[in-house]
């Protein structure tokens, strides 16, 4: 299920406080993180349906609140200032499209504010993360769509990039 950004913004208000307290995101994260390290390895062995399903559902309900999250499976939220990136309607990854209103609304969606500038702003704040903005990623990969970003990590898979994708040479 893909999420539209202006469906979202009415769907979950009381999700801007949150986001707006990047810090806070980026130790909840790194608690996640560690926490998932070790005990989806464990699940997994006991039962591996169940453990890959109750992650991409907790992901589709707590990612999908807190951040919008789309579920592309190879979530860059730490390096994105706790911002989901696919959340601007041309699915950048890499930063502002060069269409950010004066406003700094998006030039797709006036009504919105620029995910990018959201991201970049977010990203001032955090503590350990606050450099990985910078850090140019590669294109989403469609394939991966609907899949827990947490299994694709611990699996490999997220940091693979989609088949034939060549960089651009400068």
């Amino acid at each position: 299920m893909v999420r539209t950004p202006m469906k979202e913004a009415r769907r979950a208000p009381g999700s801007e406080w949150l986001k707006n307290h990047p810090r806070l995101l980026e130790v909840a994260y790194i608690v996640s993180k560690r926490l998932i390290k070790l005990g989806y390895p464990l699940a997994r062995k006991l039962a591996p349906r169940l453990a890959e399903r109750t992650m991409v559902r907790s992901e589709e309900l707590v990612k999908g609140y807190a951040f919008n999250c789309q579920m592309c499976g190879q979530c860059i939220l730490h390096s994105t200032g706790m911002t989901c990136p696919m959340n601007c309607p041309k699915n950048l990854r890499n930063g502002p499209c060069g269409g950010v209103r004066a406003n700094g609304h998006c030039e797709v969606i006036p009504e919105m504010p620029c995910v990018w500038v959201q991201a970049w702003e977010r990203s001032q704040r955090m503590l350990i993360y606050a450099d990985e903005i910078q850090v140019v990623q590669p294109p989403v990969n469609r394939a991966l769509q609907g899949s827990s970003a947490w299994v694709n990590m611990l699996d490999g898979v997220d940091t693979r990039t989609p088949k034939g994708w060549q960089p651009v040479e400068q």
